[in-house]
Order: structure tokens, then C-alpha cells, then sequence
């Protein structure tokens, strides 16, 4: 007798072969497909699938759900899109293993990215920070050993190079990491105090990741040589060099017609041998903190010396103009998505070029007004994107699905609440970028693929129940960036681990997840 029965729907399996009719069965977490009469089938509970897809439960390669998790664990802006696991960790931008001191620090640094957890609620391992996940959250996670944790942790906020004693100590709290159940590691190249490193600190700290079957997860270094096509080459050079496989995080560019050009040089890593995958979501925006916009050397010494620099009329001269976006594009398109107090709630979904203007101030006073005002909790989104990039990446076999969402403010891009249906209803039915097999895969097999998850992404008999039923003709993100919070339509039911979590489109409260573990 089955916990549950999934009936005669349209099984689209996550290996990107054709769809075939079947039934799924649910006992315990594990699931078996059904051909057939399912009539003498007994089940406590029957979900009646009438020709909907049945699909594994999607994987989100890119997520900033880290802290929000502990303040709000039902994540249905995920779960009603159908994802079942979250990657966390992302941009390098995260907070173990650490020390007390170095996690406040990080707290206050992030707070605009991935939220603030319970004043309570600490960890430092790995390990105890998975475990105030494990079974208390509605959708599992992974997580990825991040450069920023590492590196304050072995040499502060330093703006200069490491010596070797603090390259052994990355090294071995990488290691610490991954035995503690990381999958790999993970770096933002573009954010302090990443932004200081050089390549070979990547290699050497991708070197002792390796035995342990981790891969190196970026956030590639944009401001690096001709700032187009250099920042991923490096990203392969690691890969070639140190010997681990290489996932580059949300690869994209907003400068027409460099879709192409990065699509090809995936291919040329490839045939060179390099193990080389990406993720991508599909709106054309980006979306970060306030303070990046900040040069490099701001930041140096961590929060409190950044706190203290933009205080000085001198520093703010300094800065000057260069708090204009790389590309050239106006700040005009630079939306607030997220401010910290109720104070200045009022800019969310208005641009740093009308809070400027509004209080008669450069732009670099503004900023740095606000960023002390807020202590740094302070979002954006970019309108930057190129939506022929956009699909011209999409199509490549070699990509998978990551939303970037950040579940902070208001105004978040509307990627946190759509990414996955908006792949099902735009790219593949409106659009037929793709087939619905093939839009699968990329959210479900794949993924699990890349991750090592040999029980999860594909639904055969003995898998992990990770599951989601849809209506194909229906599916739809409804999420906008005028209205970004929408939930999407037409994913009726997502199980996690043999859990039902949305049921009929409608969150039940089961805390389902697990923290799956890499070792």
C-alpha cells in the first residue's frame, strides 16, 4: 500500500526523453513509477494527475534563500514554483565556517542579500548551520563553502594577496566544509573581499576541494581584462588548472550580441577538456546590494572601516563618479528592491536617480547617506539585461536553471517568484526555445548531475520522492517588475521527500526539507 498515489499523468522523467503515461507511488520518501491500471492500486491518499505532468521536483542552482530560511522556512515563493531543493552559499557570499566575530561582521555585510536570522540563532561549522535547516524547513538545500567565510576567517578583510600560511588555512576550512556535507565551493569575484584574491588563490583553494568531488561554483570577476569574455576565461583557467569541474553562476551579459560569444566559449572549454556547466534565470535584470556599487578599496577592513570611510566628505570626493554602473548604463535603471527600515520603505520600487534628485544630493551622497542610515541593508534591481542573450545561452546543453532570487523587500527582481514557470510557459510553450523534456532536465536531472545527488532529479523507481505536478498549458510566472511578489499559476502540487508541501496550490506547512549532505 502506497502513502500516496500520483494517477495517470504525463511523466516527463527529468533525462530529457520523451514523456510516457504513468502513475507514481509514494511510500515513505521513496517513489515507484506505475504502468497502467492503477484501479486495484491502494493508496491513503490519491492525487488524480488527469493528464497534468508529473516531473521531479526542480533544483534551484542559484539561490539566496540562506538566512530567510530560518525567519520564514515555508519559502513558498520557491515551493509554488516547484522547487524542492535550494543551492545556498551563492556569489561566495555566505557565512561558514566562521568565528563569532567574523559572522557578525558577515551578518551586517550581507543583511540586504540573504536577510538577518533570529538574534538567537548563531552557528560556526558547516555542519551546525545544515542542522538548523535539517527537517525545519519546506524545501532541502545544499550548500557551498564561500570564499568571503574562508578568507576574513584566514586573513580579515584584507585588501592585498595571502600569504601561504593563510592560503593552508582556507585550504583547510574548505576542507572542514566539504567533510561537514558542502558540495563545492563558491566565489564572487566582483565583491569585496573576493574582489582581492587572484587566481591562483582560487586554484590552490580549488585544489583541496578536489579529492572530496567538489567543484568550483563563481561569480565570475567582470571588472577582469576586457571585461566581456576575460572574467569567464578565468573561470576555466581555474577549472583547467586545479582540476576540478567549473559551474559559472548566472552567465549572462547585457552587451548585444556577447550571447553568442559566451555560448561558444563554453564549447571551446568543453572540447578542451574542461568539465564547464552554468546556470541562468530569464529576466533581463540583475539584482545585488547597495554598496557594491562602491569602489573595491572602500571596503578594505570590513564593515566598520567602510562604515567610517563614507563618512569623510574626502572619501565621497573621492568616490566620485566611478558609483556609475560598468556598462555605462544609467542609474535610472537601478531600482530599489530592498531598504532595511520602515523609515526609507518608501523608495522601494524607485530608482537611486530619483532618491538623489529628491534630496538635491550627488549621487555618491545619496548612496553613502543611506547605506549608513540603513547599515548597509540596502538592495537593487538592475534593468540591464538583454533578452537575446537571454535565449541564445538558454538553448546550450550545458545550462541549467538558477533563480539568483533574493526574498528581501518588496520589490525583489521578479526571478525569486517566477524563474521556473517563466521557463515552462514562456520559453517552452510561447516560445518553443526548447522542448518541455528539455526544460526539465535543465531544472531537475542535471542539476542533480552536477551535484552528485544519485537519488534525486529523475523519477525512477527507488528515487527520492521529490515531486511536482503542472498543467503545461497553464503554467504561467504572474510575477512582474512593477508586481514582482506573484505566485505563478498552474503547479498544482509539489511533494518534497514523500511530503505533500503545496497541495492543490496551496501551502500546507509541512517542513519537509532535508540539508542534503555531499559526504
Amino acid at each position: 500500500m502506497f502513502d500516496l498515489l500520483i494517477d495517470r499523468g504525463r511523466i516527463v522523467d527529468g533525462t530529457g526523453q520523451t514523456w510516457f503515461r504513468g502513475s507514481v507511488g509514494v511510500e515513505g520518501d521513496t517513489l515507484t513509477v506505475l504502468r497502467g491500471d492503477t484501479s486495484a492500486v491502494a493508496a491513503d491518499r490519491v492525487i488524480k494527475a488527469d493528464d497534468k505532468i508529473i516531473c521531479p521536483g526542480f533544483i534551484d542552482m542559484h539561490s539566496h534563500s540562506d538566512l530567510m530560511l530560518l525567519t520564514d522556512p515555508a519559502n513558498e515563493a520557491k515551493l509554488r514554483q516547484g522547487v524542492t531543493t535550494d543551492a545556498l552559499g551563492m556569489d561566495g557570499l555566505s557565512y561558514a565556517p566562521t568565528s563569532p566575530a567574523h559572522l557578525e561582521e558577515l551578518l551586517t555585510y550581507l543583511a540586504a542579500i540573504n536577510g538577518t536570522p533570529p538574534p538567537d540563532v548563531r552557528w560556526g561549522r558547516v555542519s551546525e548551520f545544515l542542522d538548523l535547516l535539517n527537517g525545519r524547513v519546506s524545501c532541502n538545500v545544499v550548500y557551498f563553502v564561500p570564499h568571503a567565510a574562508i578568507r576574513v576567517e584566514a586573513m580579515g578583510w584584507a585588501d592585498r594577496l595571502p600569504t601561504d600560511d593563510e592560503i593552508v588555512r582556507m585550504q583547510e576550512l574548505a576542507r572542514q566544509g566539504m567533510r561537514d556535507g558542502a558540495f563545492g565551493f563558491s566565489t564572487g569575484l566582483t565583491y569585496p573581499p573576493g574582489a582581492y584574491s587572484d587566481t591562483d588563490e582560487l586554484v590552490a583553494v580549488c585544489e583541496a576541494i578536489k579529492d572530496f568531488g567538489g567543484f568550483y561554483m563563481t561569480h565570475a570577476r567582470y571588472s577582469l581584462g576586457d571585461r566581456l569574455l576575460d572574467p569567464f576565461r578565468e573561470a576555466l583557467n581555474v577549472g583547467q588548472r586545479s582540476g576540478v569541474p567549473v559551474h559559472i553562476s548566472h552567465y549572462h551579459s547585457p552587451v548585444e550580441g556577447l550571447g553568442v560569444r559566451m555560448v561558444s566559449l563554453v564549447d571551446e572549454g568543453r572540447e578542451a577538456g574542461i568539465d564547464v556547466t552554468f546556470d541562468q534565470y530569464p529576466y533581463p535584470a540583475a539584482s545585488t546590494v547597495l554598496h557594491s556599487l562602491l569602489p573595491y578599496w572602500v571596503h578594505a577592513g570590513g564593515p566598520s572601516l567602510l562604515f567610517r570611510r563614507i563618512h569623510e566628505q574626502s572619501i565621497r570626493d573621492e568616490i566620485g563618479d566611478t558609483v556609475e554602473p560598468q556598462w555605462g548604463l544609467s542609474l535610472d535603471h537601478y531600482i530599489f528592491s530592498h531598504i532595511g527600515s520602515k523609515k526609507n520603505k518608501e523608495w522601494e520600487g524607485r530608482s537611486l536617480v530619483d532618491l538623489a534628485e529628491h534630496q538635491g544630493k550627488r549621487m555618491v551622497d545619496a548612496i553613502c547617506d543611506l547605506l549608513i542610515e540603513e547599515n548597509l541593508e540596502v538592495a537593487f534591481v538592475a534593468r540591464t539585461g538583454n533578452p537575446e542573450n537571454i535565449r541564445n545561452i538558454a538553448r546550450h546543453p550545458a545550462q541549467m536553471v538558477g533563480s539568483d532570487g533574493l526574498l528581501t523587500g518588496d520589490y525583489p527582481n521578479p526571478r525569486t517568484y517566477g524563474t521556473f514557470p517563466y521557463v515552462l510557459g514562456q520559453f517552452v510553450r510561447e516560445e518553443g526555445l526548447f522542448p518541455l523534456e528539455e526544460g526539465v532536465r535543465k531544472m531537475t536531472s542535471y542539476p542533480a548531475q552536477r551535484l552528485g545527488l544519485k537519488d534525486r532529479g529523475i523519477i525512477w523507481d527507488g528515487m527520492k520522492a521529490d515531486l511536482v505536478v503542472f498543467d503545461p498549458e497553464r503554467v504561467e510566472a504572474t510575477a512582474t517588475f512593477e508586481d514582482p511578489k506573484q505566485y505563478p499559476v498552474g503547479i498544482d502540487y509539489v511533494i518534497v521527500n514523500g511530503r505533500v508541501v503545496i497541495d492543490d496550490g496551496v501551502h500546507t506547512g509541512a517542513m519537509a526539507g532535508r540539508a542534503l549532505r555531499s559526504q
